[in-house]
């Protein structure tokens, strides 16, 4: 399994006193994702993660500043297992750009993909704007894959000319929109023929 750390610093960051339990800290984040895809946000309360984790609210008040990062870090945690960021031994970046844009566009068409817009939406209607899912999800997967489109472009594997962040905001930019829109089927094969039309890998 899986263990939030793998996935970076997008995770509830440490605090101070006594350590948290990483099977603890899993258990809570496998219920929260468990219950916003079984049951909505709405019903994924702190109570409602507490109990399906057999954990005190109190830990999970003491380990998440909000309710918010709580079900962000839930979805990262997920992420991590469904998306896994792809590993340099894979192939070319830009191989490895197209396999993981199919992958996320068959994962949008599932439970994640629900859970994914439902959880940007909780940060909207609570804050006013999706930073905090920024913040504590997407800024850390974003980095990680414009480094590897700009390894791409500095080995030659990639010939588009742009900068890798306008890029990926190109690909996975397209990707959510057309499905938060519903403007048209998005396939993994539609999402790999983007991703070389974007990159322009070498052939």
């Amino acid at each position: 399994m899986a263990k939030i750390e793998d996935e970076g610093p997008g995770a509830a960051p440490p605090r101070r006193g006594r350590p948290r339990s990483i099977e603890t800290t899993n258990a809570i984040l496998e219920s929260a994702y468990a219950l916003m895809a079984a049951t909505g946000l709405a019903a994924t309360t702190i109570d409602a993660v507490a109990r399906r984790s057999d954990v005190s609210k109190m830990t999970i008040y003491k380990w998440w500043p909000s309710r918010e990062a709580l079900l962000i870090d839930a979805f990262l945690y997920h992420a991590a297992q469904m998306l896994p960021l792809p590993p340099e031994s894979s192939g070319t970046p830009a191989a490895r750009a197209r396999r993981h844009a199919a992958a996320y566009a068959e994962a949008l068409q599932g439970e994640f993909g629900k859970v994914q817009l439902a959880v940007i939406s909780e940060c909207i209607s609570r804050t006013g704007s999706a930073e905090l899912f920024y913040a504590r999800y997407l800024q850390f997967r974003r980095n990680a894959l414009v480094e590897m489109i700009a390894a791409g472009q500095s080995d030659g594997s990639i010939l588009a000319e742009g900068s890798p962040e306008d890029l990926y905001d190109a690909i996975y930019g397209s990707l959510f929109y057309r499905y938060v829109f519903g403007i048209a089927p998005i396939t993994p094969a539609y999402a790999r023929n983007l991703a070389d039309l974007v990159l322009r890998p070498k052939v």
